[in-house]
Formats: structure tokens, sequence, C-alpha cells
């Protein structure tokens, strides 16, 4: 079952750059620094979260 979280606790926020300047990156370490990842991943290993579909 999924977990419920209070609308008011929730932000969202959008991240949008031309090809190659960074996304992926800057939203691996928001993730690791706000401790959601304990390991951050790389785009040139393939072991980003959120860059998980194949090419």
């Amino acid at each position: 079952m999924p977990r419920q979280f209070a609308l008011q606790n929730t932000r969202n926020i959008g991240i949008m750059a031309h090809i190659d300047a960074g996304k992926t990156t800057t939203t691996e370490r928001i993730l690791f620094y706000t401790g959601k990842l304990y390991k951050l991943g790389e785009v040139h290993e393939g072991t980003a979260t959120m860059d998980w579909m194949e090419q």
C-alpha cells in the first residue's frame, strides 16, 4: 500500500535545461544531500537514479 503524505508537506520542483547541461547530476546531488540516496549515482556509469531509461 502506498504511503500517504499531507499535501501541505509536498513540494514539486521542475528542472529544465538543454541537453548535457547537468540536470541529472543536479538532481542526484539534491537527492543525496537531502538524505534520500545513500550513494551518488553517475550518468556516465549508468547508476543515476533519475536517468533510468535506456537510450
